[in-house]
């Protein structure tokens, strides 16, 4: 990992890199996987702490999806959608209905968690439209929020990170300013919060009530936007006003469906069944690309027609209900079911926000740690008290990052923020490997 290489020799352009990094930091070349663990090709060991971008369930290589992918590979890799159905999608079809919450009925398939915003977004707008309605085309989204990266997606992203620079690409919507209660403004804590600070969202959806397609949100955590964390008594209040409006609530799950926030899905905390669920990255358990936008019966309805010209849903991709990725999600979710993964869970989900809490808090550099489930975010700034960030130029959260990955763990930093998603199948004792390895990384460079 120490050589240095040239512009000369980047052939493949990484996602999220400054290129020019790899001149003195170059991609690591890995060369497999085993529960955890990702190795290089000297035989290094590195700590999966981020689940390979929040994918990975039950560790690499696992046995029983590798399985199940060999076994349909044998069979039928790949066959059109449109006019064909299989059995591996329509047992996970079967699988996904029986465990999201109650009154979505429906499913519809894609290709990665960016493709399944886009379906959603064009289904709420297009369902509208069928019943009469085509004015409602507008969505309200949050500040910090993040539903992928395509240009739709981009119009209800609320990182400008992400948006900003395709501004002039991207028809935009209505933002708001969402829940921060990690440094709430109306003095709650997330265990006494009644959504005091709805009062935006509610303005919103009130001057909008005509022109509102739907209000789209990532229940319980925004990852990619800063790991801010509300609770579910916000998520219940725009369900509640979601309805009164007569708009479409969209959950996305991408990220903190499939047990990352504690339970299966993150708005079975809320007790809230949303009109729109999109799903993918855990589906799989990290195998391959799959997403699914689930809907309801009056959804549907509104496209079922007798000419495919006047209301059928026209979206497609060519790897929509891929086999292979059906098959790998069947199985996960089957491994879900018989070992209880949700309450097996529970101790180890306490243990690694305990060992996060025990190493980062009260250290000189720490402005806040949250915790949802399985997901911990550790913020640092240059002084906590005073609020003072770390200069950008100094990209502490990148140093850090790069500490750890000389230590043999992979845990990526968000700005000057890390955070902790580890597969489940980690045990305690790695749990404390991890932590141990992350604070080192941190002393390493904060001195």
């Amino acid at each position: 990992m120490s050589h240095v290489v040239g512009k000369e020799a980047m052939r493949i352009w990484h996602p999220c890199t400054q290129m020019k990094d790899h001149e003195n930091y170059p991609p690591v070349f890995i060369d497999r996987g085993q529960g955890i663990y990702l190795y290089d090709r000297e035989g290094r060991a590195y700590i999966d702490a981020i689940s390979s971008w929040w994918v990975n369930l039950f560790g690499h290589a696992n046995p029983r999806i590798t399985r199940a992918v060999g076994e349909q590979l044998a069979r039928l890799e790949h066959v059109i959608f449109a006019g064909c159905t299989h059995g591996p999608a329509e047992e996970l079809a079967t699988r996904l209905l029986a465990v999201v919450p109650a009154g979505l009925s429906r499913v519809f398939f894609a290709d990665n968690g960016s493709c399944a915003v886009e379906a959603a977004l064009k289904m709420s707008h297009a369902s509208w439209r069928n019943l009469g309605h085509p004015e409602k085309c507008r969505f309200i989204y949050l500040t910090n929020g993040y539903h992928g990266e395509t240009a739709g997606a981009l119009g209800v992203c609320g990182d400008a990170l992400y948006a900003a620079p395709f501004a002039p690409l991207v028809v935009p919507q209505i933002e708001v300013a969402g829940p921060v209660c990690h440094a709430c403004p109306c003095g709650k804590t997330r265990q006494t919060c009644q959504a005091e600070c709805f009062g935006p969202m509610q303005a919103a959806i009130e001057a909008n009530a005509e022109v509102l397609s739907g209000i789209i949100i990532e229940p319980l955590v925004q990852c990619a936007g800063n790991f801010h964390m509300h609770p579910p008594a916000y998520l219940s209040r725009l369900r509640r006003a979601a309805t009164a409006a007569g708009c479409h609530l969209i959950a996305d799950e991408i990220a903190v469906g499939f047990g990352r926030t504690g339970t299966m899905f993150a708005c079975e905390q809320a007790d809230v069944s949303p009109d729109f669920l999109c799903l993918s990255k855990g589906i799989t358990s990290g195998t391959l690309p799959l997403s699914c936008v689930l809907t309801t019966d009056a959804v549907f309805d509104a496209f079922y027609h007798d000419y495919a010209e006047d209301k059928a849903f026209l979206h497609s991709h060519s790897y929509t209900g891929n086999p292979l990725a059906c098959a790998a999600a069947c199985e996960t979710l089957r491994i879900f079911e018989e070992d209880d993964v949700i309450a097996a869970n529970k101790p180890k989900i306490a243990h690694l926000q305990a060992a996060v809490r025990e190493r980062f808090a009260g250290h000189r550099h720490v402005s806040d740690i949250r915790s949802t489930g399985w997901i911990t975010a550790v913020s640092l700034a240059a002084d906590p008290e005073k609020g003072t960030a770390f200069d950008g130029r100094e990209r502490t959260g990148f140093r850090i990052y790069r500490e750890a990955i000389k230590r043999g763990a992979w845990l990526r930093n968000l700005g000057d923020m890390i955070y902790f998603m580890p597969p489940y199948v980690i045990t305690l004792e790695e749990i404390d490997k991890l932590t141990d390895i992350a604070f080192d990384a941190v002393e390493a460079v904060l001195g």
